[in-house]
């Protein structure tokens, strides 16, 4: 209970800031780049989730599945039961060999920022 009340006490004042920035466009525009923005040679950016899960296609797995692109309405008909659900992939994203270590250290070695 003792560091439940000390973490308590050291976030509160980041509650008491007001943020210099509002949830418009002008305002997320105005924000300064980290310095290190334009002088990284490589980037890195990942996204991945739920749509991961079939592992066929791209992110935007749900949309031509539920726009009946042939190749992936053949996929799901060919390795998932009928009437099979987007969501129903849910549940399979468990993310069980994901390394954070390790990608870092990937990251890291790629000279990326």
């Amino acid at each position: 209970m003792k560091n439940l009340v000390a973490i308590l006490l050291l976030l509160s004042p980041c509650c008491l800031v007001k943020s210099q920035y509002t949830p418009d466009w002008d305002s997320l525009d105005a924000r300064p780049l980290p310095t290190w923005f334009d002088e990284a040679k490589v980037g890195i950016f990942l996204h991945w989730g739920v749509f991961s899960v079939p592992g066929f296609g791209s992110e935007w797995f749900w949309n031509y599945w539920a726009g009946k692109s042939q190749a992936y309405v053949d996929f799901m008909n060919k390795n998932f039961k009928p009437g099979f659900t987007y969501p129903e992939f849910g549940p399979q994203f468990t993310a069980e060999f994901f390394d954070p270590n390790k990608w870092a250290d990937i990251f890291e070695a790629s000279g990326a920022k």
